[in-house]
C-alpha cells in the first residue's frame, strides 16, 4: 500500500508526539503508585525527623502511600546518587540537608552535580549554636576570640565528621575570626556531644535539639547563633555576625527530586508539601527542631541552594579541608 506524502508527514508527526503525550499523561495522573523517599541519614536526626513530619500527611494529599527508607553513608552521597540514577518520574525522592551543598566542592569525583541534578521541593531552616564547655573562661564571643588568640591550637572543637555542617561552620569561624582551633571529627553528632559534655572538646557548633536541654541546665554555655538574625527559640542569644561581621550559616533540611522530573510533578510536590508545612502544628514541631519553615516556590528554593553551595565552595577552598 502506497502512502501519500501528506499522509506520511501526518503519521510521522503523530508518532513524534507520542512520547511527549505519554509523559504528559503520566504527569497528569501522578502519583498512581506509592512514592518512596531515600533519607541520606540514619533515623532520629534532623533530616529524618523533618522528612517523617512532612511524610505523615502526604498520603492523604497525594492519595498514595509514602514509603521512607534510610540510606545513610558517604556523608549523604550514597542516597543522593541513588536518587539521581532513579527514573525522573517523581516516585523516588531524597531526604537531604545542608551537607549536600558542602559536598559539591568537598568531593572531587561525585557521580552527580547536586545543584544541576536535584530540585528541592520542601525545606526548613535554622541556626546552629556556638557553644563552649563551662571550663572555657570565655562568656562572650569577643572573649572567646581573645582567649583563642592567646592559646593558639589549644581549643578543640568537635563535629559530626569531616565536611559536616558542624565542621564547616567551625572552619568558617576560624577563617573569619583569624583564630586557630583544632578540629576533632566524630562519627556523628551524638558521640561528639558526649565528649563535649565531658570536656574532651571545648567548643562545638551544634544544633538546638541535642544541645538545648544542656544549655538550659548550664552544662554548656551558648555564646551565639550562626544565623545573621536573632532566633525566636533563643531570643537572648546574639547572632555571631554581631561580633564577626558577615558570618551567616543556615542549617537546612530538605526533600528533593530529580530536576529532570516533569515540571508539573515537581510543582505538585512543592504545592502539597508547602500546604503541609503551613499547618501550625507542623510549624511548632519544626520549631522544636530549632528551625522554621521555608515555604518557597521551587525557584526560591533553587536560588537558596545555589547560593549556599557557592558560599561553601569558597569556605572549603579557603580552609583547605579535604574529604576523608
Amino acid at each position: 500500500m502506497r502512502v501519500g506524502r501528506r499522509q506520511f508527514l501526518h503519521l510521522a508527526a503523530g508518532a513524534a508526539a507520542l512520547p511527549a503525550a505519554s509523559r504528559l499523561a503520566r504527569a497528569q495522573t501522578y502519583p498512581s503508585r506509592p512514592v518512596r523517599c531515600l533519607i541520606a541519614y540514619t533515623p532520629g536526626g534532623g533530616t529524618d525527623i523533618f522528612v517523617r513530619l512532612v511524610g505523615q500527611s502526604l498520603p492523604a494529599r497525594l492519595g498514595q502511600p509514602f514509603i521512607i527508607e534510610n540510606r545513610p553513608g558517604a556523608a549523604s552521597n550514597i542516597a543522593t546518587e541513588a536518587v539521581v540514577r532513579a527514573p525522573a518520574d517523581g516516585y523516588t525522592l531524597l531526604g537531604t540537608d545542608s551537607a549536600a551543598a558542602i559536598n559539591a566542592t568537598l568531593y572531587a569525583n561525585l557521580g552527580f552535580d547536586f545543584v544541576r541534578d536535584i530540585a528541592i521541593v520542601a525545606m526548613a531552616r535554622g541556626p546552629l549554636v556556638l557553644a563552649v564547655h563551662p571550663s572555657v573562661p570565655a562568656k562572650t564571643v569577643p572573649e572567646l576570640i581573645a582567649y583563642a588568640k592567646k592559646n593558639p591550637g589549644k581549643i578543640n572543637f568537635g563535629s559530626s565528621g569531616v565536611g559536616s555542617s558542624l565542621h564547616m561552620a567551625g572552619e568558617l569561624f576560624k577563617v573569619m575570626a583569624d583564630i586557630e582551633l583544632v578540629h576533632v571529627p566524630y562519627r556523628g553528632a551524638a558521640p561528639a556531644l558526649t565528649d563535649f559534655l565531658g570536656g574532651q572538646v571545648q567548643l562545638m557548633f551544634i544544633g538546638l535539639p541535642p544541645s538545648g536541654e544542656h544549655i538550659r541546665a548550664g552544662r554548656l554555655r551558648a555564646l551565639a547563633v550562626t544565623t545573621s538574625i536573632r532566633w525566636k527559640t533563643l531570643p537572648d542569644i546574639s547572632p555571631l555576625a554581631d561580633f564577626v561581621p558577615g558570618y551567616d550559616v543556615d542549617q537546612w533540611w530538605g526533600i528533593g527530586v530529580r530536576k529532570s522530573t516533569p515540571a508539573s510533578v515537581i510543582e505538585r510536590l512543592n504545592t502539597e508539601m508547602n500546604a503541609i508545612l503551613s499547618d501550625s502544628q507542623v510549624q511548632a514541631r519544626v520549631a522544636d527542631l530549632g528551625g522554621t519553615v521555608f515555604a518557597g516556590s521551587t525557584a526560591d528554593l533553587e536560588t537558596f541552594v545555589a547560593a549556599d553551595t557557592e558560599k561553601w565552595a569558597k569556605v572549603v577552598k579557603l580552609s583547605g579541608v579535604k574529604s576523608e
